[in-house]
């Protein structure tokens, strides 16, 4: 699979909503501008929830255009975009409706994705989607990967890697310490252009910091093994 740029919040958001009408409102896609920015701010399967204005959403339009990402039409009246990540990606229906989900809901379980992929996508089973899974994982241009298992849940869940900054490896080891929130919707504005370290330093580091987080869980299940004994 070939992976693009790491792309920015509104970048993402704009794609996974391309991706998701157009297999689930066909009869409307490509998408004008207003279709754009309403999927973009829809309230509904969306995390976080945006308030995405014109200029934000024309503007990454144009910029994943460039990247050949997205496709512009002029239609009769109006001009309409379209995603082209079909060929870029190398998707198929499933890896399509897993990319689209993760893009719009941030990182979910294999049984999350059986049932919130269900109207562009039928897995009979969790093990299915969790099959699609690991074979998006393989590979040096990997669209996904698995995180590590949150305390007291039984699926590990799963990100996508096609964003700037992948903080969320860390999620589930952070989140496991604190009691559940409610599910609030959350907002972003317009995300600040990075600084600093590359999106590939912060990527190594972020995965030599998940690594030492999982040998400090082994060392730890190991002493729990010596006590039960």
């Amino acid at each position: 699979m070939k992976k693009t740029r790491s792309l920015d919040a509104i970048e993402i958001r704009v794609l996974g909503a391309l991706m998701e009408k157009e297999r689930t409102t066909p009869d409307a896609y490509p998408l004008t501008i207003n279709g754009v920015i309403s999927a973009c701010n829809q309230k509904s399967n969306r995390d976080p929830v945006t308030s995405l204005t014109e200029t934000e959403v024309v503007e990454a339009l144009d910029r994943l255009r460039i990247d050949v990402l997205t496709w512009r039409t002029e239609g009769a009246r109006v001009e309409r975009w379209q995603h082209s990540l079909d060929r870029r990606w190398q998707l198929n229906s499933a890896t399509k409706a897993v990319m689209c989900v993760l893009m719009l809901r941030g990182p979910q379980t294999p049984g999350e994705l059986k049932t919130r992929c269900e109207r562009m996508h039928h897995f009979d089973t969790k093990e299915d989607a969790e099959a699609v899974l690991r074979q998006m994982a393989e590979g040096f241009d990997a669209l996904v990967r698995e995180l590590p298992r949150q305390i007291g849940k039984r699926e590990n869940r799963w990100v996508h890697l096609v964003a700037i900054e992948q903080d969320t490896s860390l999620d589930a080891a952070v989140q496991a310490a604190v009691p559940a929130a409610s599910p609030v919707p959350r907002v972003f504005e317009a995300p600040e252009v990075p600084t600093g370290p590359t999106a590939v330093e912060r990527l190594e580091r972020l995965e030599q910091t998940v690594t030492d987080l999982q040998a400090e869980l082994r060392a730890l299940r190991e002493r729990l093994g010596d006590l039960d004994e």
